[in-house]
């Protein structure tokens, strides 16, 4: 596992991560080659030096208003909204938070972090809502002054945001879903 000295250091590797799988999924590749891994070193480097930034959730919000489906298991029926990281955990009440869900997913979801909910039905989440879910994180860390803790301050807000469960490593590009 790599270390890191802060929370903010935390973010921008997971951040680059997402990234990276997201390139080669969009590349079409069937594994992770030096182009990805290329993305994911730039972009952490870029991130680190404060010359890249983590994008705004606005790509993230057309992609949702143009989907239609369930962001969980895409499906198309009796879709309602749920909010991504569930109020009764701190999550905020705004369109950023919502998601499409069908009611089965935003039954079973109900108030669960993302990741215990998924870690449950022995799945990975679909890489535009981890991105989603990380970018919701990571503002209210930045809101609350808390980037730039010690990272072993990670374990005080867990209970909140269970960002101690964000993927260190990915499926293969060709098992990921949007």
């Amino acid at each position: 596992m790599r270390s890191f000295k802060n929370i903010r250091e935390y973010f921008y590797w997971h951040y680059a991560n997402i990234a990276m799988a997201s390139a080669a999924v969009a590349a079409g590749h069937s594994k992770y080659n030096k182009v990805d891994f290329s993305v994911r070193s730039k972009l952490y480097k870029g991130l680190c030096l404060g010359t890249m930034h983590i994008r705004s959730l606005y790509d993230d919000e057309k992609i949702k208003l143009n989907s239609k489906s369930c962001c969980y298991c895409r499906s198309s029926e009796n879709l309602s909204l749920d909010h991504l990281i569930a109020k009764s955990i701190g999550g905020e009440d705004t369109g950023d938070n919502l998601v499409y869900a069908c009611r089965a997913c935003n039954s079973q979801k109900n108030n669960q972090d993302l990741f215990v909910w998924y870690e449950s039905k022995n799945e990975f989440p679909p890489i535009n809502v981890v991105r989603r879910y990380m970018k919701l994180t990571f503002r209210w860390f930045e809101t609350n002054d808390l980037l730039d803790c010690d990272i072993e301050d990670l374990t005080k807000y867990t209970k909140l945001y269970r960002i101690d469960l964000l993927p260190e490593s990915y499926p293969a590009p060709d098992e990921l879903r949007y």
